[in-house]
């Protein structure tokens, strides 16, 4: 088993990826919660802040004397609302359902927010067999009152390709920051119910630090990206492919700045002369 790939747990804690006791990882993290109906979960993370985003699930969440409503039945449903949680704050999850915790090792305490559906940017990316939906929750340019944490939602229809080109982000320069990444998977099934899978790569950047991915991921599988270049990502056809993207690294300025793939760049070039996937909705 690849130490960097994480599977689903089918628990009621599904995925947990703690940056403060894994030995290989250090700026991000993610927890997946199964509510059972009308159970409630408390919980304080350590050294994290975080933002809470429903899955598939219907709940409220309590945090510092202020209790929010969070709904979606499906991450392809479109944008949700979510809360973000300051480092250290306990919170209290009641309702049923798949909630996503996204997380960063944080020190400064910023203000409980709740971020509605419709303050969150959405665009399209790509054009042709390369586009994909982004939903940027707290990405530059977005939502911005937190310390290290940046997170946002991919959608990319059945037989698509996305995070392409292969991009890297892993060191720190003048025009890229070095960032941590979690890729958190859900593919939609097949008219009969059978799984629906995809492809996520990752390849090294530096000989000195050898990484070397392909590997199938199904719902609820998470992959690790500590450096290298990152995709492409493939969908395979018929399953509508979603992932999350919880990013954080060492700099203080919280930029997202990202380095192309030397071989693949020239890819963006054919964007404007493609149109755009019909299947891709804001």
């Amino acid at each position: 088993m690849n130490a960097y790939v994480v599977r689903d747990n089918a628990g009621p804690l599904r995925l947990s990826i703690d940056p403060t006791i894994r030995s290989d990882w250090s700026y991000t993290g993610l927890y997946l919660v199964d509510l059972g109906e009308g159970e409630t979960r408390t919980l304080t993370l350590d050294r994290q802040e975080a933002l809470i985003l429903p899955l598939a699930a219907d709940l409220d969440l309590t945090v510092a004397d202020q209790t929010h409503h969070l709904s979606r039945t499906s991450v392809f449903a479109g944008v949700a609302d979510g809360v973000y949680v300051p480092v250290g704050e306990r919170f209290v999850l009641n309702g049923s359902g798949r909630v996503a915790i996204a997380t960063a090792v944080a020190t400064a305490p910023h203000p409980v927010a709740f971020l509605p559906a419709a303050d969150v940017p959405v665009a399209t990316r790509g054009a042709g067999t390369m586009t994909r939906l982004v939903r940027n929750y707290a990405m530059p340019g977005s939502f911005s009152g937190c310390e290290k944490l940046l997170v946002c939602e991919v959608i990319t229809p059945g037989g698509n390709w996305s995070s392409y080109p292969a991009h890297k982000h892993d060191e720190h320069t003048e025009t890229e920051r070095e960032l941590e990444e979690i890729y958190y998977y859900e593919i939609a099934g097949s008219p009969s119910g059978t799984p629906g899978f995809g492809y996520h790569q990752t390849t090294s950047t530096d000989p000195d630090r050898p990484i070397d991915m392909l590997v199938e991921v199904r719902s609820g599988d998470a992959v690790l990206v500590p450096h290298g270049w990152h995709g492409p990502v493939v969908a395979a056809p018929g399953h509508d492919m979603y992932y999350l993207n919880v990013m954080a690294g060492p700099a203080a300025d919280r930029q997202w700045l990202i380095s192309d793939h030397p071989d693949q760049t020239w890819v963006r070039d054919l964007w404007p002369d493609l149109p755009v996937d019909p299947r891709v909705k804001g």
